[in-house]
């Protein structure tokens, strides 16, 4: 008979972690000691949006403290109910830019392939968090329609790997799509989004390190990271072996209420980042995804929080200040003046 412990020992590592996972409330309310009143409205919640997160993330957060920043990204609020104005489930236009299922195209010269919809970890403020996966997504059955229309067009020198989380799939499968994108002659670059690293740092395995570093295309991987303590030993293991692999690696966050919105916590972040050879890439506006208007600060205060950063940084530890806009060519730079404090307006 197959037997759960079975088919877990043919498990990577990471796989078996995952399978972990924490996915009800009262179990992250019990692990982290928080207060149980908190079970009704994050049920409600989870029943929109799923919980999800691995225990080795749940371990970096601190016990008792429901403000604590790592566990604010993750547990289901009575605020993912409301609904305002301004906040829907689309809210960056993905939609219109899909070109044929997991095929986005929004920017030149570069192009964004969904592989699928899983991730390691249910962030609370994901602005995909309504996309309808199983109509629009490349998953392994249908990728080859999409790598089709990448080969027909000359002008993309760049794809873009994302999901979900593209390191969900498992090595193997990755090799065999990374080897029908290297046949593409115009493509130089291969990117990567991903949360893996930071949420799950088992998923760099050395095979996956090796399917970087051996392909033509030029490896680039931007992880998604929001605060300093998110980089515990595991995460930065994981990172350092990717830089050895060759890998570029950048970082983009998201400027979130009562996570990182303050100049210091995200000097932390820049500095922590840069100790693992990671460079702050992109800090993004919220996108006005339905159910996440709570983490929302408002453009001035992003603003002058990003003026303040730049008091406590060098130049090169400072993110780009972005927000993307449904329809626009490029994310739009946001903070490029400096901000006169009294009209809360950009100023030379």
């Amino acid at each position: 008979m197959i037997t759960e412990e079975k088919i877990l020992s043919t498990r990577h590592a990471w796989q078996q972690e995952l399978s972990r996972a924490i996915t009800r409330p009262e179990e992250l309310i019990r692990v982290l000691d928080l207060d149980r009143g908190l079970l009704p409205a994050a049920y409600a919640a989870a029943k929109r949006f799923g919980l999800l997160v691995p225990r080795s993330y749940v371990a970096l957060m601190a016990p008792s403290e429901p403000q604590d920043p790592l566990l604010r990204q993750v547990l289901p609020l009575a605020e993912e109910l409301w609904s305002p104005p301004g906040f829907s489930t689309d809210p960056v236009g993905e939609r219109a830019a899909v070109c044929t299922p997991g095929l986005l195209r929004k920017y030149q010269g570069r192009a964004l392939l969904l592989l699928t919809g899983a991730c390691a970890i249910h962030c609370r403020y994901c602005f995909r968090r309504h996309f309808p996966y199983r109509e629009d997504s490349a998953q392994l059955d249908r990728a080859a329609g999409a790598v089709r229309r990448l080969a027909e067009d000359p002008s993309i020198r760049e794809v873009i790997l994302s999901g979900g989380d593209p390191l969900m799939l498992d090595d193997e499968p990755l090799a065999i799509l990374i080897g029908k994108l290297e046949e593409i002659p115009h493509l130089r670059r291969l990117r990567l989004h991903t949360r893996l690293p930071i949420v799950l740092p088992a998923r760099v395995t050395d095979r996956l390190c090796h399917i970087l570093s051996a392909s033509r295309l030029q490896p680039v991987m931007v992880v998604h990271t929001n605060h300093a303590r998110e980089l515990g030993s595991a995460a930065r293991s994981a990172l350092e072996r990717l830089r050895n692999a060759g890998v570029l690696l950048l970082n983009q966050s998201v400027l979130l209420r009562g996570v990182n919105d303050s100049a210091h916590r995200l000097a932390a972040l820049s500095e922590t980042l840069f100790e693992c050879a990671v460079v702050p890439y992109y800090l993004h506006l919220l996108d006005r995804v339905l159910g996440a208007a709570h983490f929302e600060s408002d453009e001035a205060t992003a603003i002058e929080i990003l003026d303040q950063l730049r008091t406590l940084l060098p130049g090169y530890l400072v993110p780009r200040l972005v927000k993307e806009t449904a329809g626009e060519p490029y994310k739009i730079p946001l903070g490029l003046y400096k901000l006169d404090t009294k009209t809360k307006k950009g100023a030379l």
